[in-house]
């Protein structure tokens, strides 16, 4: 039986067991296997990998692993120049823009609330949001391994939080969002951009408390839906600094 020895590196230990995590270990194997099976088989996300060096030496996926191999893997540079070792994927997407899967709807609904692009629907099929991700473009936000695995994903990232609000901040962090944000500029239930609108122009759709005591509106351009900074904007204020505070 052949065995090559691998070692994981930052963020990517995250997905190895204890034992396993920041050094060296050997991996055994008796057939033909690349170098992105071997690393999926360890249930590490190919969307997550950026680097891998074979003896010192750049490699693509295709890399088939051979007898004795020392294999460094290293995850995803954002923003950062690696010179001219072979990268694993495209660039860094220049605006950031998700579609999260059918699980993680508030996680969807924080980020819409901090003004990102973000598709969501709780009928979203893997396949659906698969193609939509390569489609459009946009970062595929998951907590389902297996997901990430679909070959024609290219940007893709494992959401380890479990709390929702905890989610977007890692998402915020992983991400360097912070800069882009645009709290209250997209509608939070469709995604929709909102835009001011004269109150005179809604006037139908408000409730009489609202018309008494409101005077600035915001509408979603897609659905329709009103805005304004009622009782609860302060909690919502506070939980946009929550969101972003380092």
């Amino acid at each position: 039986m052949a065995t090559a020895w691998l070692r994981f590196y930052e963020e990517l230990n995250d997905f190895l067991p204890p034992e396993r995590r920041k050094r060296e270990f050997p991996y055994h194997f008796d057939r033909r296997a690349s170098i992105k099976d071997v690393i999926e088989s360890l249930g590490v996300p190919h969307t997550e990998v950026d680097l891998i060096l074979v003896n010192g030496h750049s490699v693509d996926f295709g890399h088939i692993v051979r007898d004795g191999d020392r294999v460094s893997v290293y995850p995803v540079f954002e923003g950062l120049e690696i010179g001219p070792v072979q990268r694993l994927r495209p660039a860094p997407l220049r605006e950031p823009r998700f579609v999260c899967d059918a699980n993680l709807g508030r996680l969807a609904g924080y980020l819409r609330l901090l003004g990102f692009d973000t598709l969501y629907r709780n009928d979203f099929a893997d396949a659906e949001v698969a193609e939509t991700s390569v489609r459009e473009r946009r970062i595929l936000l998951t907590r389902d391994r297996r997901l990430l695995r679909r070959r024609i994903i290219t940007h893709g990232y494992f959401v380890r939080a479990e709390d929702p609000r905890e989610q977007a901040r890692e998402v915020v962090h992983r991400f360097d969002l912070r800069g882009r944000a645009r709290p209250f500029t997209r509608c939070v239930r469709c995604n929709g951009l909102l835009e001011w609108v004269g109150k005179e122009k809604i006037l139908d759709q408000l409730e009489p408390k609202t018309r008494k005591y409101y005077d600035h509106f915001k509408r979603c351009r897609a659905c329709g839906r009103i805005y304004w900074q009622g009782s609860h904007h302060r909690r919502a204020n506070a939980l946009v600094c929550h969101l972003l505070d380092p």
